[in-house]
């Protein structure tokens, strides 16, 4: 696997660094490193940064933060461990990594996932606080669970204050670490994604084999909002994020057109040409999987994407229909 892929010849890409640094947009030939590259966003991203030409440096975990692939970025978040000397220079930095959410939430599951993802980020904002040529900008993933459960009429947008709840609270503390970085003078942008929609990868390619079995269904009453946003939308995002130098803080990244579950349902139902007619009791939900169970399926909120709108951005996917057919069918 190549840790680091160079998309144009270096005088080239100096060149166009040297036109992002004077703030006259980011041009082809970036230098972009990414944690978390080897999840479904990081795959995607890579995917995309590369077809257009940027030079891409994974930062992956090593014990010691040593031993890295060549090419490659080492760090070790839980010692708090990085190779900060080799982030020297880059334009742009995306920050994914952290523990899946994914699973019944023990005691020490919920630690792992709010540790990795603020140990994680407060030693890489520290890292890139102390460089000499840190990037201009920090795009960092977050999620629409810091709004916590809402009613099903009530939308929230990046001004909205903070929900209850485990998500919530981790969200709240995932995004205070960064401010090392901001502090810095970095442009920080915090990505609130909704559910990411892959045959890929994530929850919904965990669904299919349910939903083609025809047995999928509403979980409870399927009233709960779904804030959803394409995978092939993402790269588009993220790149609108890097362009737009006005936009920094949070930012909902979740199509304009939310749904309910029970909508959800039967539009995958459709898709995939399956009956849909089953339901999942709240309380079997509950039974199995516990808090997991209440704040990620029984649990919704309708995430407004405010910011991306008036900044211009135009969905390539915003219907649920449409999305699911482009990346189920193709």
């Amino acid at each position: 696997m190549v840790e680091r892929q160079e998309g144009v010849a270096g005088s080239a890409a100096a060149g166009a660094r040297a036109v992002g640094r004077a703030g006259r947009g980011p041009g082809p030939g970036l230098r972009i490193a990414i944690t978390g590259s080897s999840g479904l966003i990081g795959s995607a991203l890579i995917e995309s940064f590369a077809r257009d030409g940027h030079a891409i440096t994974r930062v992956v975990r090593r014990r010691g933060g040593e031993g890295a692939p060549a090419g490659a970025v080492a760090w070790d978040p839980e010692a708090g461990r990085i190779d900060a000397a080799g982030l020297e220079d880059h334009d742009v930095v995306v920050h994914l990594a952290g523990e899946t959410i994914a699973g019944v939430w023990t005691a020490a599951k919920r630690r792992r996932i709010r540790e990795s993802r603020v140990r994680g980020t407060t030693v890489l904002c520290e890292a890139l606080a102390r460089l000499e040529r840190p990037p201009r900008v920090l795009v960092a993933a977050s999620a629409v669970g810091y709004y916590g459960d809402r009613a099903p009429a009530e939308a929230v947008d990046e001004e909205s204050p903070p929900g209850t709840g485990f998500l919530a609270e981790t969200v709240v503390a995932w995004e205070a670490a960064s401010r090392p970085a901001e502090a810095a003078g970095i442009r920080v942008a915090h990505l609130r994604f909704g559910m990411v929609l892959s045959g890929r990868g994530g929850a919904l390619a965990a669904m299919l084999p349910v939903f083609r079995a025809g047995l999928g269904g509403r979980l409870g009453g399927g009233r709960q909002i779904m804030s959803w946003i394409a995978l092939s939308e993402v790269p588009r995002v993220v790149r609108h994020v890097v362009e737009t130098e006005s936009l920094a803080g949070p930012i909902n990244v979740a199509s304009p057109e939310p749904v309910t579950n029970a909508e959800f349902t039967t539009v995958l139902g459709r898709v995939l040409g399956r009956p849909t007619v089953l339901r999942v009791p709240a309380f079997a939900i509950r039974l199995a999987l516990g808090q997991m169970g209440d704040e990620l399926l029984l649990a919704g909120v309708r995430a407004v994407p405010r910011r991306l709108r008036e900044s211009g951005y135009a969905f390539a996917h915003p219907d649920l229909e449409g999305a699911l057919r482009h990346e189920l069918v193709g």
